[in-house]
């Protein structure tokens, strides 16, 4: 993006990258206000979004998660239910989110030699997309992780020397017309 692209943003409109179709929609008034999107018009259809991200830990650390040897508790069962909250809860996160009826939640961890992989699968009938939903699951979801491990996670000084969150992002994006 251009510094003039920046300095314009107001007057740029969004297309859905589902159908190629430009929707001629904005989050900001002609004035330059920020708004919610009005969706009212737009027919319903099934919508289904992927996300997936990782959490680089000690490679002990994975081995205490598959082993269920984490003093909290069964990590991936809280960190599931941490990404379907979070899921259920986005619109209440990011301004512009329209709260959508989710209709389908799917969560998958891999667990790797040093780090843990979660996939979270979003689906709706609705107005709008659910990929926000399926981000806001995947990060949350791998925070709760990061909550549960973080005491054994510690090298001998105190540091976090191989913790990251990395790599999340929109996997899939589809739409199928009602």
């Amino acid at each position: 993006m251009s510094e003039g692209d920046r300095a314009e943003g107001s007057d740029r409109r969004e297309s859905d990258a589902n159908d190629g179709e430009a929707d001629d929609l904005t989050h900001t008034t002609d004035e330059g206000d920020v708004q919610m999107v009005d969706v009212g018009d737009k027919p319903d259809s099934e919508r289904r979004a992927v996300a997936a991200g990782e959490i680089r830990l000690q490679p002990s650390t994975v081995e205490a998660i598959r082993d269920d040897e984490i003093g909290k508790g069964d990590v991936l069962a809280t960190a599931r239910v941490g990404a379907i909250q979070a899921v259920k809860h986005t619109w209440e996160t990011i301004p512009m989110c329209h709260q959508i009826p989710i209709t389908n939640v799917d969560t998958a961890f891999d667990l790797r030699e040093d780090r843990v992989e979660l996939e979270v699968a979003v689906e709706t009938t609705g107005k709008t997309g659910c990929e926000m939903e399926a981000l806001e699951g995947v990060t949350t979801g791998l925070n709760v992780v990061w909550d549960m491990v973080k005491a054994v996670e510690k090298d001998d000084d105190g540091q976090y020397p191989e913790t990251g969150i990395e790599n999340v992002r929109v996997v899939t994006k589809e739409k199928h017309r009602k």
